[in-house]
């Protein structure tokens, strides 16, 4: 498999794509791997997704990334994930990103976190928006705050919601604010809560 020109593994036919075994999969060079085309890498088997090295991952192109199925980027290992560049994740369609687990959400780069479109924010599930990582909520930009579902921010957990910084605070939009627990709001450090505009508070 080593042996094959990129020329070679283009002109494979997908089923030969499928034939190939983890094993297979996992010993293409890089430059390989970026040479497949995206109706070859829909016919990897979730096992060989598995198998893919870090560098593989990071060899993958964009076009390749959203060219994934739910059940392929759900077989992503997280260290391929972390390995994966901001566009590359910014590269995850909104049919992609709510496939990801929430423990591959967690593994997620808060270089990544803050690259996702509002788009790919608002596609994220409540599972996921709660499996954030303090360091990840407080990487958000405050546009993607304001594009969190009101379900999502319900879904916040008060240790998330201290993590927010004052900037992203007063980005909440009114709609969003009802929708913060008892405890998200009792959980509010003092400079948090001095962060809230007037507007916001009437909402409360």
């Amino acid at each position: 498999v080593v042996a094959l020109t990129t020329t070679q593994v283009a002109a494979l036919e997908t089923a030969d794509v499928k034939a190939l075994t983890a094993a297979q999969v996992a010993a293409l060079t890089t430059a390989q791997v970026a040479a497949l085309t995206t109706t070859q890498i829909q016919a990897l088997e979730t096992a060989d997704i598995k198998a893919l090295t870090t560098a593989q991952a990071a060899a993958l192109t964009t076009a390749q990334v959203a060219a994934l199925v739910t059940a392929q980027v759900a077989a992503l290992e997280t260290a391929d994930l972390r390995a994966l560049t901001t566009a590359q994740i910014a590269a995850l369609t909104t049919t992609q990103v709510p496939a990801l687990t929430p423990a591959q959400i967690a593994a997620l780069e808060t270089a990544d976190v803050a690259a996702l479109t509002t788009a790919q924010i608002v596609a994220l599930t409540t599972a996921q928006a709660a499996a954030l990582t303090t360091a990840q909520v407080a990487a958000l930009t405050t546009g993607q705050v304001a594009a969190l579902e009101t379900a999502d921010v319900r879904a916040l957990t008060p240790a998330q919601v201290t993590a927010l910084t004052t900037a992203q605070i007063a980005a909440l939009t009114t709609t969003q604010i009802p929708a913060l627990e008892p405890a998200d709001i009792k959980a509010l450090t003092t400079a948090q809560a001095a962060a809230l505009t007037t507007a916001q508070v009437a909402t409360l």
